[in-house]
């Protein structure tokens, strides 16, 4: 039997584990109940209605939170040299191409968000099997693959997020920190459901959202009436 901790217990104290709650009082519950000695993180999950393994039921998109997630978040451009200072001035971390694609290949993975030009993609196109696991392959669908890179760059300093669903059907993503105040995490977290429930598949049956837990590093998880959102 697990032992609980002095924390956990006093965190487990402050609500019912099994009730569902509206989201606003969510927001709210989990800076009470975040007993973390650090600016943790406050994470949602969403477990969908779909089966990933169908090709017109995978769920993936991004947002940007209008209050951006509390994280400074290291951006890569890929691109040819003719779109290098457009990716400076709009504060990317990291602008270039062929040696950047050989350092990940070697394994270098040490950024948030990857930007590349669709003219070189085909180059891009083979490291896959090290950006996707991670979910740094860029995308059209998401924005990554584009050729207004400095716009691109913005929106991610800003506070854009990519989320897709996993194999087990669930979207996880960061909405912000503790130090958060309630206000800012009950609209980062409105912000991302809506546009996951927006992205709800024509194939998709039954029910669509089939439930929401709000949780921070190291605390318990609070679970959200769906309704409350509009699912």
């Amino acid at each position: 039997m697990v032992r609980l901790t002095k924390n956990r217990k006093e965190a487990l104290g402050k609500y019912e584990t099994e009730k569902l709650y509206e989201l606003e009082e969510a927001s709210k519950l989990i800076k009470e109940i975040s007993l973390a000695k650090f600016d943790a993180s406050v994470d949602v999950a969403v477990r969908l209605g779909v089966d990933p393994k169908k090709a017109d039921q995978m769920v993936r998109g991004s947002v940007t939170l209008p209050h951006g997630t509390g994280k400074e978040k290291k951006v890569l451009v890929l691109c040819t040299p003719d779109k290098e200072d457009e990716a400076k001035q709009a504060g990317a971390d990291y602008v270039g191409l062929d040696e950047y694609i050989e350092k990940i290949k070697k394994g270098w993975t040490d950024i948030d968000s990857i930007i590349a030009m669709p003219s070189v993609m085909a180059k891009v196109g083979a490291l896959g099997k090290v950006l996707g696991p991670r979910g740094l392959m860029p995308n059209p669908k998401t924005g990554t693959v584009t050729m207004e890179v400095g716009k691109a760059v913005g929106d991610v300093k800003k506070g854009k997020i990519d989320f897709r669903v996993d194999k087990f059907g669930i979207i996880h993503a960061a909405v912000g920190r503790v130090s958060f105040d309630k206000g800012k995490l009950f609209e980062n977290a409105n912000e991302l459901l809506q546009t996951i429930i927006k992205l709800k598949p024509a194939s998709a049956k039954g029910v669509y959202v089939k439930s929401i837990a709000i949780s921070s590093t190291m605390s318990p998880g609070v679970k959200v009436e769906p309704k409350s959102v509009g699912a």
